[in-house]
């Protein structure tokens, strides 16, 4: 839950090395003086503290030896300056400190900070600060973490997460890694992280967003020189609020063929949900027409869950052609299993050479290599998925999942969407896509179902593979944080996320339009 009621964000996402030649580039080209570019975020980082929490109590601060430690040393001396209390813990040794680092400790020592070396302190003295620490502040390792954190940073790391206290880590939770968004071994779990300079891509991904809690940025007035710099970012970032205008406006005038026909191939015996799904949230997504190719067994079923959708019952892939010639999109995958049946209408899909959207069994069907790269085509892998689509384990998918989309995208083509936290849309565009956010209770099955009916009626609408499925995804987040409004995250379902999607758009309707309603397009 944002501590701060929202804030502006970015798009640009770099890694680690880019920030660190950007902050290089404005001290060395620039002529910025590296300490005041320190206590500018320092003075910047409290300010977001006591914006989040106004009485903080007693702040526990903890610093390293390199420059984040250096942020933190005049984050106390803030702290203290404004009459809070602060304990201050020196968990890498001030006597290694060197460069601004030892200016800022010097100065913190000066305001009236009272350091206290972690290696002289009793650890029954060490656990009471951190019991009776209001806040702590996680200065101790920042960008500069490679691997898994050594001694004595893992056991303060792993006493922040066992505080009952909040976490406000300065620049990036300690332990995680900047650029992939990986931990190795432990990293602080922070309510919320206040960032410089750049945005770094690894609080948007991996596990970024289960550490980095509420981010919050700080450009220092670098965006100039960070241009300047050449340093190219790693992903851009995505939300609904930044992407939801590329959805068409509606024309008085309008009928359902401009908005496109999605065929949805999907639901072998014992799935037949899954279709249902699919097809429910593209006819609520916007599509002009909806057709879902199932088992016989599931047309009534269908039919009575949601009307609107045309179905037929499919019982060989020889049937499936005409509808076929009929659409504009086809969402190939959920719950077509591996079976005869599910190969047979995933051939015929493949065949076709029309824009296709393959999910769930379609993609562990393509695993085998039974499909040719296509320029046209989304496909939509969880990182189980992915890992089968680039023969590796699912590790090797998460440690670096903007490179492992990439990666897809290069063996198959179209527009690779490897979901997750974090969502990677790569496209072979100049950058990939990250979607901000996550939501724990997406966590369930169906939920990728509702994303592919959702891609192929924006894809139908859209026409174009990277905007659907960026928007896709950001769409079908948005829905869920609205459903989980009332739902909650353990209760939630995919019908919910379903049944969200009007109101989210309307919503969307209505900001577009300047608060007038629904809004209208007079054709020339």
């Amino acid at each position: 839950m944002p501590l701060s009621g929202g804030h502006s964000l970015p798009e640009d996402l770099y890694s680690a090395d880019a920030v660190r030649e950007i902050d290089r580039y404005v001290i060395d080209k620039q002529g910025v003086d590296g300490f005041e570019l320190m206590q500018a975020a320092a003075a910047s980082a409290f300010r977001r503290l006591v914006r989040y929490w106004p009485e903080p109590g007693r702040i526990l601060v903890l610093c390293g030896a390199g420059n984040n430690g250096g942020d933190g040393y005049l984050v106390a001396a803030n702290a203290v300056r404004h009459g809070l209390h602060v304990d201050c813990l020196a968990v890498a040794a001030t006597d290694k400190l060197s460069g601004d680092a030892r200016k800022a400790w010097k100065k913190a020592v000066e305001d009236g900070v009272h350091v206290r070396e972690l290696a002289a302190v009793a650890d029954s003295e060490i656990d009471e600060l951190f019991v009776s620490a209001g806040l702590i502040v996680d200065a101790m390792l920042g960008t500069g973490v490679s691997g898994v954190p050594r001694e004595p940073f893992a056991a303060m790391i792993g006493k922040c997460n066992e505080a009952a206290a909040p976490v406000l880590a300065i620049d990036l939770p300690s332990g995680l890694n900047a650029t992939t968004g990986t931990v190795a071994g432990a990293a602080v779990r922070a309510a919320a992280t206040v960032t410089f300079i750049g945005l770094k891509a690894g609080l948007f991904t991996g596990q970024g967003p289960e550490y980095a809690g509420d981010v919050a940025f700080e450009s220092l007035d670098t965006d100039d020189w960070a241009l300047e710099s050449g340093q190219r970012p790693l992903a851009r970032r995505v939300d609904w609020g930044s992407i939801r205008a590329v959805i068409p406006r509606r024309s008085r005038v309008a009928h359902k063929g401009r908005f496109g026909h999605v065929l949805v191939v999907a639901g072998d015996r014992g799935f037949g949900g899954a279709g249902m799904m699919a097809a429910e949230a593209a006819s609520r997504a916007g599509a002009g027409m909806v057709t879902l190719a199932t088992r016989p067994e599931y047309v009534s079923p269908a039919l009575a869950r949601c009307p609107s959708v045309m179905v037929q019952g499919l019982i060989h892939g020889s049937e499936l052609p005409p509808l076929i010639s009929a659409a504009d999109v086809i969402v190939c995958g959920p719950g077509i299993g591996q079976g005869a049946w599910g190969q047979q209408m995933l051939q015929q899909v493949l065949a076709s050479g029309k824009p296709r959207v393959l999910d769930a069994d379609a993609l562990n069907l393509v695993a085998s290599r039974v499909a040719q790269p296509a320029d046209n085509q989304i496909l939509t892998p969880h990182p189980g998925e992915a890992s089968r689509l680039l023969e590796c384990g699912v590790a090797d998918i998460e440690s670096d999942r903007v490179r492992a989309a990439e990666q897809i995208r290069q063996l198959f083509g179209g527009v690779v969407l490897l979901k997750g936290a974090g969502t990677v849309v790569a496209y072979g565009g100049v950058l990939p896509d990250i979607v901000n956010g996550s939501n724990p209770g997406m966590a369930t099955g169906g939920m990728g179902d509702v994303l592919s009916g959702i891609l192929g009626s924006l894809y139908a609408q859209l026409e174009d593979a990277h905007l659907s499925a960026s928007a896709a995804a950001a769409l079908h987040l948005a829905a869920a944080d609205r459903a989980a409004l009332t739902r909650g995250f353990m209760g939630l379902l995919p019908m919910d996320v379903i049944d969200a999607l009007p109101q989210v758009l309307m919503e969307s309707e209505r900001t577009l339009a300047g608060g007038q309603g629904a809004h209208w397009v007079v054709e020339d």
